[in-house]
């Protein structure tokens, strides 16, 4: 009996860590799409681009989670420096990123944004938790990143090639960027383990950063409404990879751990060069179809280590973390 009551928990937890990923791969999917459909709105600036997505995104994420945020409101007081840093972390990623981005180029913005990022909530786990990393999530890391720095490197050779003072800008900004996508993402993870649901912790979070995106999108979002084509791009990334992504994301951190979480976000440059050669026009050389097959390897890394993945779930019941 205690044997078979043992299998039922192991099959329960795969699956929430199956179901995990597959949320944050559709997730990395979504969040690739975004590259390719700002060049349909190049009129408009990266400030403005990053705070009409993250910003109008974050107010919906709160809004739908408004009655799980009454419910959860002294918890989240009790938790309020935790849920600042959320906040601000939300509320300078989208504007670092596309920055970076446009300062860098977009090889540059990306590999070192996206990069950074799994290694930087490795870092998290491990200062301030005491959390001892896999040698699974280790090799998934590297191959990740290598993956990433092949694909964009077979990008870097384009025409408009950026200002060495630009460049150090742009990697300055997607380090930053990095850093504070692995910060929000761990503050979620945390308020989850503080029995805050998962509607309360995403909406809360991205909430309020989203509020401190609007004075950001007043000032600078005027190019986005001054033609039907911008608008659409804008709705279109503020509804459909940031809000519908985000609330993905939010399901899988409630059952992976955030270095795992953001080490499978590394498909997302995968998913924007794929789209690039297939809707843009632009070529993917032989060292991008490299880089390719590395992010997969890493992606197959974590697949056969379950133990990474569900060992580590944060202790999160199913009545602590309501769906939407």
């Amino acid at each position: 009996m205690g044997t078979g009551n043992r299998g039922t928990g192991n099959r329960t937890t795969g699956s929430r860590a199956t179901g995990g990923v597959i949320a944050v791969l559709v997730t990395s999917f979504l969040w690739g799409t975004t590259g390719t459909a700002a060049t349909f709105a190049s009129d408009a600036g990266p400030l403005a681009i990053g705070a009409a997505a993250l910003g109008i995104g974050g107010l919906l994420q709160a809004a739908i989670a408004l009655p799980s945020l009454v419910r959860a409101r002294q918890s989240l007081q009790a938790h309020a420096k935790l849920l600042a840093a959320g906040a601000v972390s939300v509320a300078a990623y989208p504007l670092a990123f596309y920055s970076s981005m446009r300062l860098g180029g977009v090889a540059i913005g990306t590999v070192v944004s996206l990069a950074s990022a799994p290694l930087a909530s490795g870092i998290l786990e491990r200062v301030i938790e005491r959390r001892h990393l896999s040698r699974w999530w280790m090799l998934a890391a590297f191959l990740g990143v290598l993956g990433s720095v092949l694909l964009c490197l077979s990008r870097a050779g384009g025409p408009a090639a950026a200002s060495t003072a630009e460049t150090a800008a742009g990697v300055g900004l997607g380090l930053l960027a990095g850093i504070t996508y692995a910060l929000y993402s761990w503050v979620v993870h945390r308020l989850m383990h503080h029995k805050v649901g998962r509607a309360a912790s995403m909406g809360a979070v991205f909430g309020a950063g989203g509020a401190l995106l609007v004075p950001v999108l007043l000032a600078t979002g005027a190019p986005l409404v001054a033609s039907a084509q911008s608008f659409t791009v804008a709705a279109y990334m503020a509804l459909v990879p940031m809000f519908l992504g985000y609330f993905l994301f939010g399901v899988g951190l409630a059952r992976l751990r955030p270095s795992t979480a953001t080490t499978l976000t590394l498909t997302e440059p995968a998913v924007a060069a794929l789209l690039a050669v297939t809707v843009v026009g632009e070529r993917l050389g032989t060292v991008g179809w490299a880089g390719m097959g590395i992010l997969a390897a890493a992606l197959i890394v974590l697949a056969l280590a379950p133990a990474n993945i569900a060992g580590h779930r944060p202790a999160v019941s199913p009545v602590s973390a309501p769906s939407l």
